[in-house]
């Protein structure tokens, strides 16, 4: 039987303020970590490739990650944009590139429970977080990591109807697959750009507003 709906959301620069890997950049690796990321902005490495240089050479030991990742600033009004979801019969998930190392110990940290999440697998070691991907996961991306496309593509065989929220490139694609599409940050001019319909944001209770007059219209 299927759900009612699935609201699906990125979490670095969605939920979060502010993308892990730049936290890491600004506090440890600095200018090593500003070429490099200006090396993946002109296509010269992979996604999963940049992320895994950031994280594994973070150079702390476990507990100072662990403070560094409580640090991370979330949108204030994500618990109450839950709680809403699911006061309607809906689902809330997160699907990330990242890695659920850090969403974990932050959801954790924020009392955060019962919240899926799809993400990539890392373990902590030699001072760094250190992916742990399995190339034959049904979800399995070269370029990412964990592919939000299946992902959707998934969720949408088990829900009548998706919603996602996004901010940056990855999220395009695997956003075209939902009924409804919101976007903050890069998302917003790429979707502009290319002529997509969706609507902008830049926290969950503008999103709550939008899909409360869309409740009244019975569109949900």
């Amino acid at each position: 039987m299927l759900g009612d709906f699935v609201f699906i959301s990125d979490f670095d620069g969605t939920i979060t303020k502010k993308d892990f890997y730049w936290h890491i950049i600004d506090m440890y690796l600095k200018k090593e970590g500003n070429d490099k990321y200006n090396k993946w902005q002109r296509g010269e490495m992979k996604d999963i490739d940049f992320l895994s240089y950031i994280f594994k050479n973070i150079g702390q030991d476990e507990e100072q990650i662990y403070k560094d990742i409580i640090k991370m600033k979330i949108d204030p009004y994500l618990k109450d944009f839950i709680d809403f979801i699911h006061s309607k019969n809906g689902d809330f998930i997160v699907l990330s590139a990242g890695t659920r190392y850090y969403i974990d110990i932050l959801f954790e940290h924020l009392s955060l429970q019962n919240i899926t999440v799809y993400s990539n697998n890392a373990v902590y070691k030699d001072k760094g977080i250190h992916f742990d991907i399995d190339p034959t996961d049904k979800f399995y991306s070269e370029r990412y990591g964990i592919d939000k496309k299946k992902v959707v593509k998934y969720l949408k065989s088990n829900y009548k109807k998706t919603f996602y929220a996004g901010d940056s490139m990855p999220d395009y694609e695997p956003s075209l697959l939902c009924d409804e599409r919101f976007a903050t940050n890069k998302l917003i001019s790429i979707f502009n750009e290319k002529g997509v319909n969706f609507h902008p944001f830049s926290s969950f209770k503008d999103i709550e507003y939008i899909l409360k007059k869309k409740e009244i219209k019975d569109e949900i």
